[in-house]
């Protein structure tokens, strides 16, 4: 393939890519296949996805801040923990293959989707955000298997952040998807440099792909803020199922 059509193509599809791993998750599953089409090893597009996502979530944590979305300390708290246990599920992936998880994966999606379809409406007694004391340390527990899972494979692990903070923090959409960026970046950085050790890494490519999901997570991060919590649990739906569909029966 041509460089420079290689090139602008991974830029396109990393913006698709931070677009929607920004407003839902998801998006590894269109850019990991891609870079194992140009010529990487499963295990090396793994870790190269790994830059992108970095890269992508400096850029959405600053494109929700600049909207006023703070969700510090906690954000911070639960990161930590999910960091610890993406050291463990990055040097699994190093060496294992993730297809049988695929199929528990999907399952997993639909789970979400009837989760996000038949979820009780708020009321005035549980709209406020449970962030502190024991749901705090619950939160704390469920990051760690969180931050395996996520080290492992990536790939759609925002579905499961979200739904472990609107279903145990009572958060919004938006503020969770807030939250969601600000652990993925603490973590991926563990990530990162357990594939790096590895040497399972294309840089080249990484970086490349990172320009596309910077950008993308950056324009999505502000115009979801706009749009507020019906558009992301709408755009949220549809992606599940999408890609429950794709995992289960590709």
């Amino acid at each position: 393939m041509d460089i420079a059509l290689e090139v602008l193509g991974l830029i396109v599809i990393g913006f698709v890519a931070g677009s929607i791993n920004t407003i839902a998750g998801g998006g590894s599953l269109l850019t990991l296949p891609i870079l194992i089409f140009l010529g990487l090893p499963p295990s090396v597009a793994n870790g190269t996805n790994r830059i992108a996502i970095l890269f992508q979530n400096i850029f959405t944590t600053a494109g929700f801040k600049s909207k006023g979305i703070i969700t510090f300390p906690f954000s911070i708290y639960v990161g930590i923990s999910a960091l610890v246990g993406s050291l463990i599920g990055s040097q699994i992936a190093v060496d294992i293959k993730g297809e049988t998880f695929n199929k528990i994966l999907a399952m997993i999606m639909v789970i979400i989707v009837f989760y996000m379809v038949f979820k009780p409406k708020n009321t005035i007694g549980n709209i406020i955000e449970r962030t502190s004391g024991k749901h705090l340390w619950l939160s704390i527990i469920l990051f760690f298997f969180v931050g395996i899972y996520g080290g492992f494979i990536q790939a759609g692990v925002g579905f499961i952040i979200l739904l472990v903070l609107s279903s145990v923090n009572n958060l919004s959409l938006v503020k969770s998807n807030a939250v969601k960026v600000t652990v993925v970046l603490i973590y991926i950085i563990g990530s990162v440099l357990v594939f790096a050790y590895n040497n399972k890494i294309d840089w080249q490519m990484g970086l490349t792909l990172a320009i596309g999901n910077a950008a993308g997570g950056w324009f999505a991060s502000r115009w979801s803020v706009n749009k507020g919590d019906q558009l992301v649990r709408k755009f949220l739906i549809v992606m599940v199922i999408i890609l429950a569909i794709k995992l289960w029966f590709y």
